[in-house]
């Protein structure tokens, strides 16, 4: 399986309403683990961003 690369765009502000990285999408846990994470969950990962940012971008 290809490396996933981290979603990181260096703009890290919480939502604290849907606990959310504004910049990323990703939790606060998911930014911890991403390193240590398999394949397979940083797919996972990737996969539900794109929801999380629309539901974000909706505020």
């Amino acid at each position: 399986m290809v490396a996933i690369v981290s979603p990181c765009v260096n703009v890290c502000e919480l939502d604290e309403e849907r606990d959310l990285c504004l910049g990323c999408a990703r939790t606060i846990d998911e930014i911890g683990a991403w390193s240590s994470g398999t394949p397979e969950w940083r797919a996972a990962v990737m996969a539900d961003l794109p929801a999380r940012r629309a539901a974000l971008s909706r505020g």
